[in-house]
């Protein structure tokens, strides 16, 4: 299993460019299932999870083909369904989160598919139930084989409801969008999520000839058609790498430009940066990061603890709270940061508090922050990465204590940082993988 040594103490300089948005390509992939015509997409990032979704549709019968670094043609044309029977297909999706997106594009298109317990961050309970209820609603059946540990999913046809989800779960809203583009009548999303992962996704299938409205808000009408054609499109840049990109010029005292962030669509995410005392200018589509050698936490109007919380879109997206967790550190003042979707993603601390971190974990759900104003530098430390985000937030710990630490289980970075060592070290970081 691969590690990272991290030299620490050095600061970075000039500029990096985020990858394609993981959380948005791996949707789209999917939707690829919707036509059997080709589907191009451009700025897919070359990291583990994709890379493992994309060959589960080769071992499925669909031609694939890679354009360039970035750029894939897709074409499911010739779909072996006797395949998702299979071992190797029901494994291979127990691995991988993103595979549960597959569900609604099969059904929607072929009346059939398998859902096994999807893999991904071991992070807390990540309930499929959403996904399962909107599809129910469109006229799906269920069929439970426990000694597989698999769901059949049927549908003759598929007809378009109303229908109110009982979360606004991303990938539970782009699977009943999916499936509903191709239901017979016009099915209504209400409380559906609306993150920009979404309206891509939306966009993406407009192009393919679905007919979506509501497109940014909770509400989506989606009036299904007959069949989709291709089209070519191109994912948004990872607002989660921006993030961490912020969070890592911040720790290490760093002047830093992220190139082409696509900055109105990050939504509350350079706010909650600023009210962490990170300061930063807008050029264009690019962020500029002076050096800071002190950042100070705001605090609420009534003289209050700062509290970052995560919220469905617009609120702040959950998968960057452990980079702002790290920021905080080296931050003047205190902050409560609160994870409310899952109840392990915070047991990453121990590792931080470890480090010299002054961590409260008051409970699974919330840990306060106290900063130590650049007066105390972390100490080096062996850690193991417990999941894609807390991995990069230990990473960014590591780049600014006070000698050399290891990070173990590094393919869990993998899954969502692309060639993440050899990016950051042409900027002047000191990362070398063993």
């Amino acid at each position: 299993m691969a590690s990272f040594i991290i030299e620490g103490g050095h600061r970075l300089s000039g500029s990096i460019t985020p990858q394609g948005a993981k959380n948005e390509v791996l949707q789209e992939i999917c939707a690829t299932l919707l036509t059997d015509e080709e589907v191009t997409l451009e700025n897919v990032p070359d990291i583990a999870d994709v890379n493992n979704l994309i060959q589960q549709l080769i071992n499925m019968g669909v031609a694939v083909s890679k354009n360039s670094p970035d750029s894939y043609t897709f074409q499911a044309k010739n779909i072996n369904l006797d395949y998702l029977e299979s071992k190797e297909y029901i494994d291979g999706c127990a691995r991988l989160r993103g595979s549960v997106m597959f569900i609604g594009p099969l059904l929607a298109r072929f009346g059939k598919a398998i859902l096994s317990t999807p893999g991904g961050d071991k992070i807390g309970r990540r309930r499929v139930d959403t996904h399962l209820l909107g599809l129910h609603h469109l006229g799906a059946g269920f069929e439970n084989v426990e000694e597989k540990g698999i769901y059949r999913i049927k549908a003759d046809k598929l007809k378009g409801c109303y229908m109110l989800l009982d979360e606004a779960s991303v990938t539970g809203t782009a699977n009943i969008i999916m499936a509903a583009s191709l239901a017979e009548g016009t099915t209504t999303i209400y409380n559906a999520a609306c993150e920009p992962y979404i309206q891509q996704l939306c966009r993406m299938l407009i192009k393919m000839g679905a007919r979506i409205s509501g497109i940014a808000s909770n509400l989506l009408t989606i009036e299904g058609v007959e069949s989709l054609g291709g089209c070519t499109h191109r994912a948004l840049p990872d607002m989660i790498e921006v993030g961490s990109f912020i969070g890592m010029a911040a720790m290490t005292k760093s002047e830093l430009t992220i190139k082409d962030v696509s900055f109105g669509n990050l939504g509350i995410i350079p706010d909650s940066f600023r009210r962490l005392g990170v300061r930063f200018e807008q050029r264009g589509d690019d962020i500029y990061i002076p050096s800071q050698e002190h950042y100070e936490i705001d605090s609420f109007l009534d003289g209050s603890i700062m509290t970052l919380s995560d919220a469905p879109w617009p609120g702040l997206t959950p998968d960057l709270l452990s980079v702002m967790l790290v920021t905080a550190i080296q931050a003047k003042g205190s902050v409560l940061i609160h994870q409310k979707m899952f109840e392990s993603r915070l047991f990453f601390v121990d590792k931080l508090i470890d480090m010299g971190a002054q961590i409260l974990l008051c409970d699974p759900h919330r840990a306060i922050v106290i900063g130590h104003d650049q007066q105390f530098r972390l100490r080096p430390r062996s850690m193991s990465s417990p999941d894609i985000r807390a991995g990069i937030a230990l990473l960014i710990a590591a780049m600014s204590a006070d000698g050399v630490s290891r990070i173990d289980n590094i393919d869990q970075i993998d899954r969502g940082y692309q060639n993440l060592e050899q990016r950051l070290n042409s900027i002047g970081a000191k990362i070398t993988r063993s």
